[in-house]
């Protein structure tokens, strides 16, 4: 595995929330790092589903005019070809 390249920033966090973490032992940077990496994992999905929702939206409205083309095969559970 390659170690990710870090490179220093600054933040302005509010003071009693970093005394806290540092009496704590809480690694401040690791906590951040892992913050901004699910906020740009989110920002990113949240982002492609906008992009897309009119495929979205076609895919759904044609399914409700045709049917789904593997509903014969689709098992859930409960249904008769649940066990099969």
């Amino acid at each position: 595995m390659v170690a990710a390249t870090k490179r220093k920033t600054s933040l302005t966090l509010d003071a009693e929330a970093l005394d806290r973490a540092k009496d704590l032992g809480i690694n401040v940077s690791a906590v951040a790092e892992t913050a901004l990496i699910r906020a740009v994992s989110d920002a990113r999905r949240k982002k492609w589903l906008e992009e897309n929702a009119d495929a979205f939206a076609a895919q759904s409205d044609w399914h409700e005019r045709h049917g789904h083309p593997l509903a014969d095969i689709i098992a859930a559970p409960g249904a008769s070809s649940w066990n099969t």
